[in-house]
């Protein structure tokens, strides 16, 4: 097998560096492992990523380094499948830090799905724990929150190049945040291709401790969500979609009730999430938050179909 390792970045320069050593001390079995790669997609980084990659050339022999406009993380992610050498295909973020072993679990958990199933349209998922510590992320222990129910997902994916190549990669109408590696996902289902989970196979998920500062940018990315949640539908208009976009009477219900049809919101929930981050809750206050994140996404998703109802009315 040969991996090629797709890490599309925007501006994580610090974080970035600690996902590429990781990537440089794997340890596996090179009768299994031919060689793999690392291919830094910069999605137009203004943080020095560039220059940065470009000076550290000695530190990181695996990386190969591409850049691009700033246009998102589909377009980032193709650019880097095209450019790629190897036959197997891993997806993972560039706050993404990984075990040593990381390579090797994978490529174990791809072969024997393929003699388990007897087919090889197979793709591994492997875990994504999230951590805000920066200094030793890779210390954190999994919580019940990191569960994911994703089919396809690429924080953490590994699959053959072909299946990629048949279903035409990922959908570069997607340029806002939000479903389009699960967009992907449902073509991959189509074709056949069945999810082998690889829970030895971890990444930690690097986030910087919730903050107040931070809620302006988080409502943006549910309302980009939702307009590409809308997307998504328009591309497969189906139940299990509505779902995952959350345009069912059922979530709208869900959190306008909880969220007392937007009475808890941003500015009368601020006193008690600063308070939670004084008491080193963090954590708690980003779940109490997405009380009101939740229901900006569910509005940003019909507004976006009411917005696309209009446009089909007036043709």
């Amino acid at each position: 097998m040969f991996f090629s390792i797709v890490i599309p970045t925007y501006n994580r320069k610090p974080i970035l560096e600690k996902c590429l050593r990781a990537l440089e001390n794997q340890v596996f079995p090179s009768e299994i492992i031919t060689n793999y790669e690392i291919i830094v997609v910069d999605d137009g980084s203004t943080d020095g990523t560039l220059s940065w990659l470009g000076d550290q050339t000695q530190d990181f022999p695996h990386v190969t380094l591409c850049s691009q406009d700033h246009q998102g993380a589909a377009i980032a992610r193709n650019l880097g499948v095209t450019k790629a050498h190897g036959d197997f295909i891993i997806f993972i973020d560039s706050d993404l830090v990984v075990t040593e072993c990381f390579l090797q679990a994978h490529s174990s958990a791809l072969l024997a799905g393929e003699k388990q199933l007897n087919s090889d349209r197979i793709f591994t998922y492997g875990a994504v724990i999230n951590t805000c510590n920066f200094d030793d992320p890779t210390s954190e222990k999994y919580k019940i929150t990191d569960f994911s129910a994703a089919y396809f997902a690429t924080g953490n994916v590994a699959i053959a190049k072909k299946w990629l190549e048949k279903v035409g990669l990922f959908d570069t109408q997607f340029q806002l945040y939000g479903w389009e590696d699960l967009e992907l996902g449902v073509r991959l289902k189509q074709i056949g291709l069945k999810l082998i989970k690889c829970p030895k196979a971890v990444g930690f998920h690097w986030h910087p401790p919730f903050n107040l500062t931070q809620i302006p940018h988080l409502i943006d990315q549910e309302i980009q969500r939702g307009k590409m949640g809308i997307l998504f539908y328009q591309k497969h208009p189906t139940f299990d979609v509505k779902m995952m976009i959350q345009m069912t009477i059922f979530h709208r219900l869900l959190w306008g009730i909880l969220s007392l049809n937007g009475l808890l919101n941003e500015k009368t929930l601020s006193p008690l999430l600063q308070w939670l981050i004084n008491q080193g809750k963090p954590q708690l206050a980003l779940e109490i938050a997405r009380i009101f994140l939740n229901w900006y996404n569910v509005k940003g998703v019909y507004q976006a179909y009411d917005e696309l109802q209009k446009q089909s009315d007036l043709k």
